[in-house]
């Protein structure tokens, strides 16, 4: 760990934010449906703690974690039976609430304890688990217009070395969009307001152009072509309602003409990376077939923006290792409440 320089901000929190973990009380996608086939397993995890994700042929998909009883190896590399989990080892066998319901060298009335299950949804191409306390499990949240067949939407998502919080303070802090200066042109985010509750804050952006064309990816996206250094009147209005983020954008009417849904799940127990799982859409314009035109152009554009994005965060992770604390200097208001907003709403790591 390095030495505390004699220069630091004098209102550093007390609390670091890259020590609070996030909280298992909510519904957390870790893996995608289609990393999911009939019959067979996948081994997931969540903040350290190996899951395994199994599909019986003609029924739900269930969550358990990833060991067997007997000799701890992983359930994922077992057998889908049935309805149930049959470990590779010794056969041992257990259902979707994780019971063992078969060893095959003892009788029935001598089965051992089973091993933990998780609540376990299906929705929108993702396969969701509550880690939190099962009895407290509600429904799934609201998850943007996946959905919805008035938009098109990609489903996305790369493994990102940094802690989750990272990535709720990169998307809402639009001024570091001379980051993607070579992607967007120059752009001039302008901060109109923020609102907040218990558990989320929410922000309103315009934006003007202040050099350079608009990319045909960002067009692809809004139905239009703008040039010049005109202010654009969109609004972006950007949502962290704990533990994911909503992002969107108006160009007129009610309607907005993007609907992004994000979450971070943390992998590994400290925490230091996630999985990121998001959701796209575009509404669909009046003429049939455009935006299906555009879409390549779309998936390139978004790509060349998150990589960017991932490889920024990533450094921040890494200088923060290499202080063994947050230096951070926060002056933009937003991001304090966002700080506080996370941090209220986490749990501290142990």
């Amino acid at each position: 760990m390095l030495d505390v320089p004699a220069l630091m901000p004098l209102d550093r929190p007390q609390q670091d934010l890259r020590r609070v973990g996030i909280h298992p009380a909510h519904w957390y996608p870790v893996a995608w449906s289609s990393e999911l086939k009939p019959g067979k397993t996948y081994a997931a995890q969540f903040a350290g703690q190996p899951v395994v994700l199994a599909r019986p042929k003609g029924a739900a998909v269930f969550a358990l974690e990833d060991r067997c009883a007997h000799r701890q190896v992983p359930l994922s590399k077992g057998v889908v039976d049935g309805c149930a989990l049959r470990c590779c080892y010794h056969g041992w066998t257990y259902d979707g609430a994780g019971r063992c319901v078969d060893v095959p060298y003892l009788g029935k009335g001598r089965l051992p304890n089973g091993v933990r299950s998780y609540p376990c949804r299906e929705q929108d191409g993702m396969i969701f688990i509550w880690p939190g306390d099962p009895t407290a499990a509600g429904p799934l949240p609201p998850l943007g217009s996946g959905a919805d067949p008035a938009f098109k939407t990609r489903r996305f998502g790369r493994r990102v070395a940094c802690h989750y919080t990272f990535m709720h303070e990169n998307l809402m802090d639009m001024n570091h969009q001379f980051l993607h200066r070579r992607q967007m042109g120059q752009m001039a985010p302008r901060y109109l307001e923020r609102r907040k509750g218990p558990g989320w804050l929410e922000c309103d952006y315009s934006f003007a152009r202040t050099s350079g064309r608009q990319p045909l990816g960002e067009a692809a996206i809004v139905g239009l072509r703008r040039g010049g250094s005109k202010e654009q009147r969109d609004l972006m209005t950007i949502r962290t309602q704990y533990p994911y983020q909503t992002l969107k954008i108006w160009t007129s009417g009610d309607d907005p003409v993007m609907d992004l849904w994000i979450v971070y799940v943390p992998i590994d127990e400290a925490q230091r990376s996630n999985r990121t799982f998001g959701m796209l859409s575009v509404r669909r314009p009046k003429i049939p077939g455009l935006l299906d035109m555009a879409w390549p152009i779309l998936i390139w554009f978004t790509e060349r923006i998150f990589a960017e994005d991932r490889a920024i965060v990533e450094m921040e992770q890494a200088a923060h290792d290499r202080q063994g604390a947050d230096w951070n200097q926060e002056v933009f208001p937003l991001i304090r409440d966002l700080r506080e907003t996370l941090a209220e709403n986490g749990r501290a790591l142990p």
